[in-house]
């Protein structure tokens, strides 16, 4: 299993138990209500948090990439000119 998919099911279960818990919680609607929105913007927040870190990581294994592929590229041009230079300065 991928971690993104773990880490989004570990979250979605304590979110879920912890919803289940307040609601069976012997406090008072609004204290409840209360609860309920503050968890869901403090998982809000952490799945934010955790989209930003695999964006993040994403982004740099990109550009890495990107770069490597450029690098290879220009190693290319260089040998064919090499090897172009070389046969046109080969004498029988």
């Amino acid at each position: 299993m991928k971690t993104d998919k773990v880490i989004l099911g570990v979250l979605g279960g304590a979110a879920a138990g912890a919803l289940l818990g307040i609601l069976f919680a012997p406090d008072k609607g609004k204290k409840t209500r209360k609860k309920i929105m503050q968890k869901g913007m403090d998982y809000s927040d952490d799945m934010k948090d955790k989209f930003d870190h695999v964006l993040t990581a994403a982004t740099k294994k990109y550009e890495a990439i990107l770069q490597e592929g450029k690098d290879l590229i220009a190693e290319g041009k260089e040998k064919f000119t090499a090897t172009k230079d070389g046969v046109e300065n080969f004498e029988v």
